[in-house]
Parts: structure tokens; C-alpha cells; sequence
């Protein structure tokens, strides 16, 4: 039986299937950044921009401090474990069928 996606896995899910939410993260992957420097790098308003952010940060991704006016964001790479640990899970189920995959394979290849 597999294993059920858990609530913190569901919402970074959830986070990065949208392609903005996704180039957000990415650009804040180089480093922390202003809520307005990041509208002035995508064609998305600002209210969108905050929108996608407090989802990030929701999903755990994110973190952002406030300095005066500003809010800075910078990604949170402990936010990812679950995701890590979610493909880990799936990537030794796959290593395990295909190689079995390949003995079959070889098999038939020796076959008369």
C-alpha cells in the first residue's frame, strides 16, 4: 500500500503546481528579496505577488522579515523535506522496478 500524501506535502504541492508561485520561488532561490523587487521581475501585480508569497510561506517554503516598509523573503530549504522525502520514497520504488525491468530484458535477450 502506498503511503498518503500528508497535509504538509499536499500544501507544497499545492504551492509549486502554479507556474508563477514556481518562478517565485526560483528567483528567491538566488537570495532574499523585497516583495517589490520581485513584482518589478514578473509581470504580476504586487497584490498577486503578496498572494503567492503567503501561500509559500503557508506551504512553509518561505520566510519574510519585516525591515521598516519593506518585507523581505528568502526561501526556507527545511520547507522542502517533505518533498524531499516524498520523492525519495518513490525514487527507490522505481529503482527497484526497473531494475527488474533490465533482468527481464536480459533474459529475453539470452533467450534462444
Amino acid at each position: 500500500m502506498l503511503p498518503s500524501a500528508t497535509a504538509a506535502e499536499n500544501k507544497i504541492f499545492q504551492a509549486l503546481a502554479d507556474p508563477s508561485r514556481r518562478a517565485i520561488f526560483e528567483a528567491l532561490t538566488l537570495g532574499e528579496a523585497a516583495v517589490k523587487d520581485l513584482t518589478a521581475r514578473f509581470s504580476i501585480s504586487q497584490p498577486a505577488v503578496s498572494q503567492h508569497l503567503a501561500t509559500l510561506r503557508d506551504a512553509g517554503l518561505v520566510d519574510g522579515r519585516r525591515e521598516g516598509r519593506c518585507v523581505y523573503y528568502r526561501v526556507q530549504p527545511e520547507g522542502l523535506a517533505p518533498l524531499v522525502d516524498w520523492i525519495a520514497h518513490f525514487r527507490a520504488f522505481w529503482t527497484d522496478r526497473l531494475g527488474r525491468l533490465e533482468q527481464l530484458l536480459d533474459t529475453l535477450d539470452d533467450a534462444p
